[in-house]
């Protein structure tokens, strides 16, 4: 589980160092808006983030006993993305597995 753990806050770390990296080079995001919501598979791509957050809120609520708690996991997904979802899911993994058993 430790393991797990590390490899997820690392990714998560990774992710949020990359999105800082690119706010910070002050990259302008109309481009690549324009791209996503002007394309077929833009969209695709839109919906598919979009629906993964989803499930991932929907698991943040089903694991969550506190519902307060869990609303202040999810609703913040989908604005800041998935460094989100990897610090709640690295700091309860261990929650989960042991639901498993």
């Amino acid at each position: 589980m430790t393991g797990w753990r590390i490899l997820i806050l690392l990714l998560g770390i990774a992710f949020g160092i990359l999105i800082t990296g690119v706010m910070v080079a002050d990259v302008p995001a109309g481009p690549a808006l324009e791209f996503l919501t002007g394309d077929g598979w833009g969209i695709v791509t839109l919906v598919d983030v979009y629906l993964g957050f989803l499930i991932a809120a929907s698991i943040i609520f089903i694991v969550e006993e506190n519902k307060l708690v869990a609303a202040a996991w999810a609703l913040p997904i989908f604005i800041l993305g998935n460094v989100v979802t990897t610090l709640w899911f690295a700091l309860r993994i261990g929650k989960l597995i042991a639901r498993r058993t």
